[in-house]
């Protein structure tokens, strides 16, 4: 054989097995990640466990104490400490008073977890309102966007919309022309028009011939149909 090819199958030989080398990594860096990624999961699902355990603790010794009856441990300890008793008086406890706070740990507590509570309350109250705020917003934007519609665009989208709650699979310019009455030259021009004016209706080719079409899912969550209707008469 020509040393040069010879040369060359050999130089062939060790570029195969420097990628086998490295596809081999490559193998070994994924099953790693995955542990990790499956180990990070666990560590997940444990913490949020704690945290709910955590959370019940406190809504059971802090918020309600008076539910309980029973004291916990840590806490008869740390009243164990405030009795003061005299050794030279044979353990007779004495009438001196002590530098002890007036309040006791559980009063202490208790107090914490009200007021931990009324935050809870102030910051529920808070993300409720910006929830709302925000609803306000995307319903005016819904109004405004279908107040640009005419009734002819209108007609067509509520079609679509009633079409897809009957779980029809497939919603063709071919259905809208038959159901409607109208050309499918008139009706792709209704929906080009609806997309232009804001409206999400989603267009999809099947086999690179047949375009149905569907409203966006994201709008359908936010709205039903007949509150997009009562928001457009508005």
């Amino acid at each position: 054989m020509n040393p040069h090819i010879k040369n060359a199958f050999s130089k062939v030989k060790e570029d195969i097995n420097f990628l086998n080398d490295e596809i081999l990594k490559l193998k070994t860096a994924l099953n790693n990640l995955e542990g990790y990624s499956k180990n990070l999961e666990n560590t997940n699902k444990n913490l949020y466990t704690e945290l709910s355990t955590i959370r019940q603790i406190i809504k059971t010794h802090i918020v309600n104490p008076t539910h309980n009856p029973t004291v916990p441990q840590e806490i008869q300890g740390l009243k164990q400490l405030n009795l003061s008793t005299s050794t030279g008086n044979k353990g007779v406890p004495t009438d001196r008073q002590t530098d002890t706070p007036t309040d006791t740990p559980t009063h202490f507590l208790s107090k914490k977890g009200e007021e931990i509570r009324q935050k809870s309350i102030e910051k529920n109250i808070k993300e409720a309102s910006q929830i709302l705020d925000s609803l306000d917003g995307i319903r005016k934007e819904i109004r405004l966007k279908f107040k640009q519609l005419t009734s002819q665009e209108m007609l067509v989208f509520t079609t679509i919309y009633q079409l897809e709650e009957q779980h029809k699979e497939y919603i063709t310019y071919e259905d809208l022309s038959r159901i409607l009455k109208l050309s499918e030259s008139s009706i792709r021009d209704y929906t080009q028009r609806i997309i232009n004016k804001g409206v999400p209706i989603k267009k999809t080719k099947i086999n690179n011939k047949r375009i149905t079409l569907n409203i966006s899912p994201e709008l359908k969550k936010i709205a039903s149909l007949s509150t997009i209707i009562k928001l457009r008469e508005l």
